[in-house]
């Protein structure tokens, strides 16, 4: 059993790291994306964009969530009662939805309909990061 908690750590870790590097690169792409002028570059962003996050950022999240789980069955009768998870878990599903939302924008910049400036993808790249802190925040210090 102890193995298995091991072992599900290492994958969450990996996972966590993953999901968080391909969010923050694909929203810096946003930026860029956003500022760019001709058309060619614009369809290059729209491939990298596409794979970076269909191929990682996604994945990365599904394991990083399905890790995670395993982690808090492993030893449910301590997880489930700590208010440090609990917050942690609100933040997590926040990180989801900004996941998601950045899907949402990638589809837009696809389409061609995205209305945002890059200096609002410059201020959206700051939320997972805020986040990200929180959440080691609570899993280091566990108040």
């Amino acid at each position: 059993m102890v193995m298995l908690f091991r072992i599900s750590l290492v994958v969450h870790l990996a996972a966590v790291i993953s999901w968080m590097a391909g969010l923050l690169y694909l929203i810096r792409l946003f930026v860029y994306h956003a500022q760019e002028k001709e058309e060619v570059v614009k369809d290059r962003f729209i491939v990298m964009e596409r794979r970076l996050y269909k191929i990682i950022t996604m994945p990365a999240m599904g394991a990083a969530l399905l890790s995670g789980i395993l982690l808090i069955a492993a030893n449910a009768h301590y997880y489930l009662k700590a208010g440090w998870l609990h917050k942690k878990l609100v933040l997590v599903f926040i990180m989801i939805g900004v996941t998601h939302y950045a899907g949402a924008l990638r589809r837009k910049f696809e389409a061609g309909t995205v209305q945002k400036s890059h200096v609002y993808f410059r201020v959206l790249n700051e939320v997972p990061t805020l986040l990200m802190i929180l959440i080691l925040i609570l899993v280091v210090f566990k108040p």
